[in-house]
């Protein structure tokens, strides 16, 4: 019987665990360059946890269970509140600020499409802590440093970042009640994947005020910060958010990323936890979903039951990544190639005798003695099952890319070696022991 793999999962064959793997490493190297640690926790956690605050459209994509004590459980389509919970647990024990990064697998029942997966890899960094919009711009910094080092340009991708903080007061301002913001974010949040039409007609049964839905329209379509107040009478509320929003481009700035960012009030994210500055990261075409978002949640920690503290993070996935990557070509030209130090072969024909001419080893016996000496030294070696014929053995050496190969011959019972360079084909004969004395 044949059993496929389920809908939205992925096997990783070696050259799709490779390109996972060069993902993953990249990620974890530019968190630890960017101050940031490791955490993980749980693959499974209790169902109540994900329904406090996620938002209606992550509590929809569940995949729940009941153990068999009877306890709801779900596995995590988001690691944010594993974070929560795991710092409010230590809270009083942690240094501050938490500068923390994790590369969780998750998991969430939805449709599968291009880009979106039952099942994926996602990248994660949290500030909590820093009640400062430089923090905020941190986590973009280092977002994007990430994506330079694949070789992504400003070409390529482009951050969007707006505010929910500055999204409510305008809201406010226009006149819609606050118990109704919770509703529309979820509409606004769509607007990118409605046409202008639909999303207008949306618009107005959510709003029946002709001229609220006109200048939440012309809000949204803002492009600069200093534009806001040409659809809107500022107050204090707005005025503060766009101080917020004005220093985070000026930090921006100053760490390089001119070119990376616009302001875009479109951007308003889905889950329900985001209290201030959000943003996502597009690819210039825009046939993409988000390649990463994120934003500030500054009340999460206290609706998981510990104390009022500021937070801000980012998430990154794996799927929409690679498809971006390949699209730009940067996967061949990135991805390094699996290489082999040294590849051990031997003649089939030879023996070796003791003193008293009793036949003391195989050339096979040389080839497994002397292949775990190099690994057990650190380096990658391998040799060949197969040992009835030289010349295969050393096309098997081409093939698995090996940097040089070892040939043990006649010259072995003398100490000696032949290596292969298996790029210019060049050999030479070196002595054992000086051989290996100076791969130490």
């Amino acid at each position: 019987m044949n059993i496929p793999p389920v809908k939205g999962t992925r096997d990783f064959y070696p050259q799709e665990m490779a390109v996972r793997n060069w993902l993953i490493d990249g990620w974890k190297k530019v968190s630890v360059r960017n101050g940031f640690e490791e955490y993980d926790g749980p693959i499974f956690e209790y169902l109540k946890m994900f329904q406090i605050k996620s938002g209606d459209e992550i509590v929809e994509q569940l995949f729940s269970l009941t153990d068999r004590g009877g306890r709801d459980l779900a596995l995590r389509p988001e690691i944010t509140p594993t974070l929560a919970r795991m710092v409010n647990q230590q809270i009083n024990a942690l240094p501050r600020p938490i500068k923390w990064f994790s590369v969780p697998r998750l998991c969430r029942a939805e449709r599968p499409q291009r880009g979106r997966l039952r099942e994926f890899f996602q990248w994660n960094i949290d500030i909590i802590g820093v009640d400062d919009v430089l923090a905020d711009a941190e986590v973009i910094f280092t977002t994007v440093d990430y994506l330079r080092d694949i070789g992504l340009s400003g070409e390529d991708i482009q951050v969007r970042f707006s505010s929910r903080r500055l999204l409510a007061a305008v809201l406010k301002r226009i006149g819609i009640p606050e118990e109704r913001l919770d509703t529309l974010y979820v509409l606004l949040d769509k607007k990118s994947k409605l046409s202008k039409e639909k999303f207008r007609e949306l618009l107005q049964e959510q709003v029946l005020n002709p001229q609220h839905v006109k200048r939440i329209e012309a809000f949204m379509e803002t492009k600069n910060v200093s534009d806001v107040k040409k659809v809107v009478q500022l107050d204090d509320d707005i005025d503060s958010a766009l101080n917020e929003q004005a220093m985070l481009v000026d930090h921006l700035g100053r760490m390089g990323l001119g070119g990376y960012y616009s302001f875009d009030p479109s951007i308003v994210r889905g889950l329900a936890y985001y209290t201030g500055m959000i943003f996502e990261v597009h690819d210039m075409v825009g046939e993409l979903r988000a390649i990463a978002g994120g934003g500030r949640y500054d009340n999460l920690l206290k609706d998981f039951g510990g104390p009022e503290m500021t937070g801000t993070g980012m998430g990154m996935g794996d799927c929409v990544l690679e498809i971006l990557l390949r699209e730009k070509g940067l996967l061949d030209k990135k991805l390094p190639g699996r290489r082999l130090d040294f590849f051990v072969v031997c003649v089939p024909s030879m023996t070796f005798d003791d003193e008293e001419g009793v036949v003391k080893s195989t050339p096979k016996d040389k080839v497994i003695r002397l292949t775990a000496r190099l690994r057990t030294m650190g380096f990658c070696a391998d040799f060949s099952y197969k040992f009835h014929n030289l010349g295969k053995q050393i096309k098997q050496a081409s093939k698995r890319n090996a940097r040089k190969c070892i040939i043990i011959g006649n010259e072995f019972k003398k100490g000696q070696l032949v290596v292969k360079d298996m790029a210019t084909g060049e050999q030479e004969l070196v002595d054992f022991d000086k051989f290996f004395a100076e791969l130490k």
